[in-house]
C-alpha cells in the first residue's frame, strides 16, 4: 500500500517535473536568437497545447501502469494467503532440521525431544490454560509477600512455619493470576 502511493507521489512529481520541463523548453525557444523572430501567439499556444498533451498522455500512462501494480500486488497478496498448513509444516520441519544439523550433539537430542508433536501440543495447551505467564508472575509475587509478612508474623509472635505457606500463597496468586487473565480476554478479547 505505501508502495503504492510512493509509486503514485513519484508519477505525480514526475509529470509536474514533465510540465516545468515543456514550459522552459517553450521559453528557451521563445528566447532563443534563432527564434527572435516574431512567434506568433498562435504558435505559442499551439506549442503549449502540445505540451499539455504529452503531459496528460504521460499521467494517463503512469495512472495505467500504477494500477497494474496495485493489480499485482493484489495478486501477490493473495498468492501468500494461498500458502496452506501442509506447506507450513513443511517448511517448518525442514527449517529445524537444518537448525538442528548445526546444534552440538547435547543440544541437538534435547531440541529432538522438545519438538516432537506430542510434547510440542501438550506444551502449547499447558501454555494457553494453566501456565499462563501472569498467572505464574502473580503466584510468585504474591508468594513472596505472603511468606514473607507471615515469616515476620511468627518470627514476632513466636510461632515456627511448616514450609507449606509458600505453596499455599503461590497457588493462590497463581488462581488470582489466572482470574484477571481470563477477565482481560472476556473484556478485551485479546490475550496476553
Amino acid at each position: 500500500m505505501e508502495k503504492n502511493q510512493e509509486k503514485l507521489k513519484a508519477n505525480q512529481d514526475n509529470n509536474i517535473e514533465i510540465k516545468i520541463a515543456s514550459q522552459e523548453q517553450l521559453e528557451k525557444i521563445q528566447k532563443s536568437p534563432e527564434n527572435n523572430v516574431e512567434i506568433s501567439k498562435r504558435d505559442i499556444e499551439s506549442r503549449t497545447e502540445e505540451a499539455r498533451v504529452e503531459a496528460i498522455k504521460n499521467a494517463r500512462s503512469s495512472e495505467i501502469k500504477s494500477k497494474d501494480s496495485e493489480k499485482l500486488l493484489k495478486q501477490s497478496a493473495t498468492i501468500r494467503t494461498a500458502i496452506g498448513k501442509k506447506h507450513r509444516e513443511e517448511s517448518y520441519k525442514k527449517t529445524l532440521k537444518q537448525v538442528q544439523q548445526e546444534l552440538p550433539f547435547g543440544s541437538r537430542l534435547f531440541s529432538q525431544f522438545t519438538h516432537n508433536a506430542a510434547i510440542e501440543k501438550t506444551s502449547e495447551i499447558i501454555g494457553k490454560t494453566i501456565a499462563r505467564p501472569n498467572a505464574i508472575l502473580s503466584g510468585a509475587f504474591f508468594s513472596f509477600i505472603a511468606t514473607l509478612l507471615i515469616y515476620v508474623i511468627s518470627k514476632n509472635i513466636g510461632y515456627t512455619i511448616s514450609g507449606s505457606e509458600t505453596i499455599a500463597a503461590f497457588a493462590i496468586g497463581w488462581l488470582v493470576g489466572l482470574l484477571f487473565d481470563y477477565l482481560k480476554i472476556i473484556t478485551t478479547g485479546k490475550s496476553s
